[in-house]
């Protein structure tokens, strides 16, 4: 083999009667699910229903806590004092463990959502107030990070469990972070490009740029947004590829 590489999808974003993704397809490609812990997306009856069916893939289950904003889907940047952001990361990571345990298994991983996701990028506080209480609340919690931005400086600082992950459907800057959405090109949508940048990617140990410039970092796992049309196309190819290259597909 030449390797391992995780593959994840972030899902259970659906509410009510309204569901976005198809959550039950795209469990069939991946190996671990970032599930939606009600703030920004999500209900007890959606992460119950997601967490049963990863459970049943063998899919590890991970936390995706994200702002308080069900309609900006937690895509909008909020300001929220220190206290009020590590209750609001304690809260969801309590649903999410409780739901967890329910159904039968346990958080193996944590990573955040949206906005609050980029600005951990770009903001050392931040994401050393989001880890920290994560770590808090569960030491073996792997944490998944963006290479290279201020997620890996405090996790490296803080010493516990991280995986660098990049993103199949989404375009990168120089610096590391990705593409803000609302730039043409920030969302690839074509599946062969998607899992041809990702075995690039993988087998470089490298970010590769909307430029083309490269970025060394470490690489372990790759997510497709779960409430991206082609995910499940994009899924497929990445998987296929990346085993058509000897990596063996696997959860952390």
């Amino acid at each position: 083999m030449s390797g391992r590489i995780d593959l994840n999808a972030d899902m259970g974003e659906g509410y009510g009667r309204w569901s976005i993704g198809n959550d039950a397809a795209l469990l069939t490609h991946i190996t671990s699910a970032n599930i939606a812990c009600g703030m920004h997306a999500g209900d007890p009856d959606v992460m119950a229903q997601t967490m049963a069916a990863a459970l049943e893939q063998g899919v590890n289950l991970g936390a995706h806590p994200g702002f308080p904003d069900i309609q900006g889907f937690g895509r909008r940047r909020m300001t929220l004092s220190e206290t009020s952001l590590r209750n609001m990361i304690r809260y969801q990571l309590g649903a999410a463990a409780a739901m967890a345990r329910a159904a039968g298994g346990r958080l193996r991983h944590f990573k955040l959502h949206g906005a609050l996701s980029n600005m951990a990028s770009e903001d050392a506080t931040l994401a050393r107030i989001c880890y920290e209480t994560a770590l808090d609340f569960d030491p073996d919690l792997v944490i998944l990070i963006l290479p290279l931005t201020a997620m890996e400086e405090v996790m490296q600082s803080l010493g516990g469990s991280w995986a660098g992950e990049i993103f199949a459907d989404r375009a990168y800057n120089e610096d590391a972070t990705l593409v803000d959405r609302s730039l043409p090109g920030a969302i690839i949508h074509d599946a062969g490009v998607a899992a041809a940048n990702m075995a690039s990617m993988v087998r470089e140990q490298a970010i590769i740029c909307a430029s083309g410039k490269r970025l060394p970092c470490r690489i372990d796992t790759i997510c497709v947004h779960g409430d991206t049309p082609e995910s499940l196309e994009i899924a497929g190819a990445v998987r296929a590829r990346l085993e058509g290259e000897d990596y063996s597909v696997c959860p952390l």
